[in-house]
């Protein structure tokens, strides 16, 4: 049952199966970059940051489908 991992959603007191996408700033997303660089080639946390890009993309994409009339 997904309702258990639900968030409030766009509906007036309806609830949503998609996970919120936090938005960063420019300057935040440029500081992350910087950083990202400074890693050792071959980096877990690398990997890791490039799995979190797909989830985003994911609950995007989610949030889309719920957004459609």
């Amino acid at each position: 049952m997904l309702s258990g991992c639900a968030t409030v959603g766009s509906e007036t007191g309806g609830i949503s199966a998609c996970p919120p996408v936090v938005e960063y700033s420019r300057d935040l997303r440029a500081r992350a970059a910087d950083e990202l660089l400074l890693l050792p080639e071959r980096s877990v946390l690398a990997e890791m940051m490039s799995d979190y890009v797909v989830l985003r993309e994911q609950a995007r994409a989610c949030r889309a489908l719920e957004d459609r009339p």
